[in-house]
């Protein structure tokens, strides 16, 4: 995994005290809320509340006219075509609105779009299909705001739209009948955050005249699934809904999402938010990436079990095979960027020939955790390729994307992640463009929050149990992190076959465990003895019936690092390795140094990733690589998957090698 600058919160002691004394709270919870930017106990007490509590709405601009349209379809028995997206936020929005329509004796159809042939939004020929079938209104949930020319076809053929969407409008709207987004620049709603699935449950709640909060035992768990799917901040509403969905998954879910927690395994006496964005929504999404989402809308608003679970079963089993998929494309993107040597630059494009369309978005999101980079991962299809890219905190990816507009067919999407298409041939232009761009703005390296320090002697059940209050978790709303700082690593366990480690640790009289889940012991860099620091979270355990903590490793580096130093070493090394720059300072070696590298090496093989955790107070970053690379091109070291091999036997002059000679003049590369 990449290098991530720690980001860690200094408490307001006073300020928690307050918090803890005005709410009654756990002074702990105050403390984490206070790191987190609560300075008012009313907002606080709203964040904790327990009460379901959304928005008016009223509030959403156009929403009346949207719904006397509907309910002009509804009196004279037009036929209404519900136009969704293949996305969980999009099936689970059309499943409302039909729901719906279909409870008030509606003539109601759904339409949503294949991923593969048709893409995002309406389209042209869906329009002449539904004209086909007598459709005179289309709703579009999910989707719409930037279809102005497709509304506009749906309209020169006697069909009205009325838009519900949630994605950032352009310039001017598209002339449907209605267009309710909570992203319109006269739009007075008070919190814009919210899903697609959510916009359409507002547009039933004042179809049905009734609060929101009452309508949620209706719709709370698919408003739940949507919105951790669609990544929301659990925060205001989003985290009412999400909280309520939970209930009522527990208590009765609809027929289609018990059928999902059958085939995922979860219990729903377990739920959370967790299990529903890592169990429910991958299969949702499953059935449009890998085939059709008409499946999984049938499935949610399906009213037989066995029916029910043929279809969970079949998604369940896309999934899977999605899940093949996209290891597969990550493991082939991921070559292809070590050895074109993407990886050095600021963003990385990487482009595979007919790479499924359905499973890029996840491949780049697996390239920027791996990375710690904007990625964009592009599929190539003849003469055109589509893409999806993922970015980082503080890289507006959307913008970057935009300043190669000249470039592109079409584009679209929001500062962390964007889809894109463009001629095949300008690929080595966007990646170049974009790279360009990317050289103006502030370098921001990935980063790690952590909300508090912690005193491993300090840790306690009750403490992991206080921390419930906050939940549920979520984008937004993280599982608070703690940082553990100068701790001894004393044993190395190995469990889960090999795929997991369980790691003993002390500081004074403290010992604890800590479980560091996906990390097999030949990916691991760390040995006993050595001083770190860890980023945890805690949670508890029940087994037996005895509750004991868990305490889970999110990150770990060596005790001292100094982050500044190191990013500034390490995008010095990028830069020069890409052609972008040259820091003499930050890069140019001794032969002394070089042979402290090669010492080491010689000494005993090494990991790539070790080697440079021992030298980054020394050396640094970017000199302990540049010393590598001198090592590796006179032929007296070899990397044999990631560890370090000194070749016996061989013998070389430093001036030999011409990495050395060019930095020492001063040329760079």
């Amino acid at each position: 995994m990449a290098f991530k600058k720690w980001m860690i919160s200094t408490p307001d002691r006073a300020l928690a005290k307050q918090l803890a004394e005005e709410c009654d709270i756990d002074p702990f919870i105050a403390m984490i809320a206070s790191v987190r930017g609560y300075s008012d106990p009313y907002e606080l007490e709203q964040l904790l509340s327990e009460e379901p509590l959304l928005c008016d709405p009223y509030e959403l601009a156009d929403i009346n006219v949207a719904a006397e349209r509907i309910n002009k379809a509804l009196s004279e028995d037009e036929l209404i075509a519900v136009f969704g997206d293949y996305d969980c936020d999009g099936v689970t929005a059309t499943a409302i609105v039909y729901d719906y329509l279909s409870s008030k004796n509606a003539r109601v159809i759904s339409y949503i779009p294949d991923r593969q042939s048709e893409g995002y939004g309406m389209n042209c020929a869906a329009v002449d299909k539904l004209h086909s079938q007598g459709v005179s209104l289309i709703v579009t949930v999910d989707n719409g705001i930037s279809c102005a020319n497709e509304i506009a076809y749906a309209a020169s053929l006697g069909i009205d739209t009325v838009v519900t969407d949630h994605h950032l409008p352009p310039q001017e709207l598209p002339k449907a009948v209605a267009v309710v987004d909570p992203h319109r620049s006269d739009c007075p709603s008070s919190f814009k955050e919210i899903c697609g699935a959510e916009v359409a449950f507002k547009l039933v709640c004042v179809l049905e005249d009734k609060e929101p909060e009452q309508m949620l035992a209706r719709y709370g768990d698919l408003l739940c699934i949507a919105t951790v799917g669609d990544v929301m901040p659990l925060v205001n509403e989003n985290r009412c809904i999400v909280r309520e969905g939970i209930k009522r998954i527990k208590m009765s879910p609809r027929i289609g999402v018990s059928a999902l927690l059958n085939v995922a395994g979860i219990d729903r006496n377990n739920i959370s938010a967790g299990n529903v964005s890592f169990g429910l929504v991958p299969r949702i999404n499953a059935a449009g990436r890998m085939g059709s989402a008409e499946r999984a809308f049938k499935l949610l608003i399906c009213d037989d079990m066995l029916e029910a679970l043929a279809i969970a079963n079949e998604i369940d089993s896309e999934n899977s095979a999605r899940q093949q998929t996209e290891q597969k494309i990550t493991a082939e993107a991921c070559e292809l960027i070590e050895k074109q040597g993407l990886n050095y630059d600021r963003v990385i494009v990487v482009s595979g020939e007919n790479w499924h369309s359905g499973v890029i978005g996840i491949a780049a999101s697996r390239i920027t955790e791996k990375y710690g980079k904007p990625s964009i991962v592009l599929s190539c299809d003849g003469d055109v390729s589509h893409g999806s890219g993922r970015s980082i905190s503080g890289f507006s990816l959307y913008q970057a994307i935009s300043s190669c507009g000249e470039l592109l067919e079409k584009f679209g999407g929001h500062e962390l992640a964007a889809g894109l298409s463009l001629k095949s041939d300008n690929i080595e232009s966007f990646r170049s463009m974009i790279n360009d761009y990317a050289e103006t703005v502030e370098i921001c390296p990935a980063h790690i929050n952590i909300d508090l320090r912690l005193n491993p002697a300090a840790m306690t059940v009750d403490m992991a149990e206080a921390l419930k209050e906050l939940e549920p978790f979520g984008m937004g709303n993280p599982a608070p992190l703690f940082g553990l700082f100068g701790v001894k690593l004393d044993k190395i366990n190995v469990i889960g076959n090999g795929k997991h480690l369980k790691l003993l640790f002390s500081r004074d009289e403290a010992v604890f465990q800590a479980l560091l889940f996906g990390v097999t012991p030949q990916q691991f860099c760390f040995e006993v003895g050595d001083v770190l620091d860890l980023a945890v979270v805690l949670d508890t355990n029940v087994y037996q019936g005895i509750c004991s903590l868990s305490v889970q490793i999110k990150a770990m580096r060596m005790s001292g690092t100094d982050d500044d130093a190191l990013f500034n070493s390490l995008f010095a090394y990028h830069s020069y390795l890409s052609k972008r720059g040259f820091d003499k300072e930050l890069l140019c070696v001794t032969r002394e140094q070089v042979g402290e590298v090669y010492r080491k090496i010689n000494k005993a093989p090494v990991s790539k990733q070790r080697l440079e955790y021992l030298f980054l107070s020394s050396l640094g970053y970017g000199k302990t690589m540049i010393a590598v690379d001198i090592l590796s091109e006179l032929g007296l070291i070899k990397n044999d998957n990631g560890k370090l091999f000194a070749i016996p036997g061989v013998k070389s002059n430093l001036q030999n090698s011409s990495i050395y000679q060019k930095l020492s003049s001063g040329e760079g590369i």
